[in-house]
């Protein structure tokens, strides 16, 4: 029996759709929450030293440390104060960027983040979300302390992006087509991880795929839908995290990396996430797997290749579940979604890093005829040379005579 037209037309579309809220245009925010000249020299100094890594004009290690997602916003301004203060001492040695996230992407069910759900009560009240996150990462990027995020979609970083130094595309999501059309429109550094699996050749593709132009559907500026074209991202990077299949942190799996990617025609750089599948889920084997790294640096044919590192850190050690209480009954400063170590754990193993970065310097000091170590950076012979310095300008900078 043929329906009323009417009706016809309600069954065709959003019959599963409970209801629809206007979402606030990314220049209102950006307008409501305006960038400072402070907050955007740290955000492009943080973006020019991971270019930097990446390309091998700076000798740092990148670090890519903090919460497994952010929850309480005090405790990530306490946590960011603490690292801005460690990152200061140790910038000849560590480019650090703190990780701050607020999506997460879940295997099944879960707390999405605080962009989705900031009252953590399943009232997802996402324009809310998406005022505190900017006005986080604004806050951290005055602090002098560069952002890392995760992005999960192609609307939401038209809300944050401009106060983000560098990106990371997960491994649910590296092999999405979307999400690598995504990357080449951005402007920061970005890594693909692994996938669940384990498997490097996704990433590889993933980054193959990124540095090429695309043209996708988003959001404009104006909150409008629009047609985006892209030029593609030169500066992206696989990480390496492990899968259901083991840990793919030790040398041979940099190893295997590395080949991979010569082979692909990428620049052979590679950081590894020291959670995830390579702690097999088990927080404090962060800290065994950044002393393998820091051996790595120190020794073998990996150590070039290693170009950053991933640790889950909170201000208090493990997790929690969200309790039927909400967020009013969750303890200060510990993770609501991955395990994390404490901050008093990440400054040993942070020192660690740092001292395996000297080693390698003067290992390649010692090993490369012409080649003498500097502060942030290698300078071959005085002339034409490459010295990344921290102080030009009072930026993370490249100097040198005739240098890059």
């Amino acid at each position: 029996m043929a329906l009323p037209f009417k009706e016809a037309l309600q069954r065709l579309e959003n019959r599963r759709v409970k209801a629809t809220r206007p979402l606030i245009p990314p220049q209102i925010l950006q307008e409501d929450l305006p960038l400072t000249l402070l907050a955007a020299n740290t955000v492009l100094e943080g973006r020019r030293a991971t270019e930097n890594i990446l390309r091998g004009d700076d000798d740092r290690l990148m670090v890519v440390v903090g919460p497994c997602s952010v929850h309480n916003v005090d405790a990530a301004i306490e946590y960011a104060k603490l690292l801005r203060q460690y990152a200061d001492n140790a910038k000849d040695d560590l480019h650090i960027v703190m990780r701050v996230y607020f999506e997460k992407p879940r295997t099944t069910l879960g707390w999405k983040g605080l962009i989705n759900d900031p009252d953590m009560n399943s009232s997802f009240q996402i324009n809310k979300g998406l005022r505190i996150a900017r006005a986080l990462l604004l806050d951290i990027a005055k602090m002098g302390l560069p952002s890392g995020c995760e992005f999960l979609d192609t609307i939401s970083p038209q809300y944050t992006a401009d106060l983000v130094s560098w990106g990371a595309i997960g491994a649910r999501t590296t092999e999405s087509q979307v999400h690598r059309e995504l990357t080449s429109a951005l402007s920061m550094p970005t890594g693909f991880k692994n996938s669940t699996d384990g498997s490097v050749g996704i990433a590889i593709d993933a980054c193959r795929a990124a540095r090429s132009g695309h043209v996708f559907l988003s959001v404009g500026k104006e909150g409008l839908s629009s047609i985006i074209e892209t030029e593609g991202n030169p500066d992206v990077h696989v990480i390496l995290r492990g899968g259901s299949k083991g840990p793919n942190f030790a040398a041979e799996y940099v190893r295997d990396c590395h080949e991979k990617l010569s082979k692909a025609g990428l620049p052979c750089k590679i950081m590894i996430d020291c959670s995830h599948g390579n702690s097999q889920k088990q927080h404090r084997k962060q800290i065994e797997v950044v002393e393998d790294i820091a051996q790595q640096l120190t020794s073998g044919d990996t150590s070039s290749s290693i170009m950053g590192v991933m640790l889950e850190s909170n201000l208090v050690e493990g997790r929690q579940d969200i309790p039927p209480t909400g967020p009013a009954g969750l303890k200060y400063g510990q993770s609501v979604t991955d395990a994390c170590v404490s901050w008093e754990m990440t400054i040993p193993a942070l020192d660690r890093l740092r001292e395996a970065v000297r080693a390698r310097r003067d290992l390649v000091a010692r090993t490369t005829k012409g080649y003498e170590p500097v502060a942030n950076g290698i300078k071959l012979n005085g002339v034409n040379g490459v010295k990344a310095v921290n102080g030009v300008n009072g930026t993370n900078g490249v100097n040198g005579t005739n240098g890059h």
